[in-house]
């Protein structure tokens, strides 16, 4: 006699949709080393944005040759106000430059900064070098 029939065709077996769980390794949920450590570098930079404070210390402002420049030579002394005012110039023009040069080096294709881009991009500007 032949091989018996069966009156409904039989699905072919599937294992499970899923893996049984098991017990996560140690450290697995926290990823790499360097997953971590982009993960501590957004958290910066969103801090950072959504902060209105000043980026340079005011101490180590103050002690910046900026003001030499500007007194040329002579010792002058600074009013707080005068250096806070210098201070946020200062930083919103370095802000501006460097969102031009990322800008820049998006364009070519790349995420990473370069100081090329910084070059071209003070270039473009028109920013001669120093103060005037």
């Amino acid at each position: 006699m032949g091989p018996r029939r069966r009156s409904q065709p039989e699905a072919p077996r599937r294992g499970p949709a899923s893996p049984p769980p098991s017990t996560p390794r140690r450290g697995a949920s926290l990823g790499s080393p360097s997953q971590r450590r982009r993960n501590v570098w957004l958290k910066q930079v969103k801090m950072l944005q959504k902060s209105t404070d000043l980026l340079i210390r005011k101490r180590s402002f103050s002690r910046l040759e900026i003001c030499m420049k500007f007194t040329r030579g002579m010792d002058f002394n600074w009013q707080a106000q005068t250096l806070l005012a210098l201070q946020e110039a200062a930083e919103a023009y370095l802000v501006h430059l460097f969102e031009d040069a990322y800008l820049l080096s998006l364009r070519v294709g790349r995420g990473t900064l370069f100081p090329m881009d910084v070059q071209l991009a003070r270039r473009i500007c028109s920013i001669e070098e120093g103060l005037g």
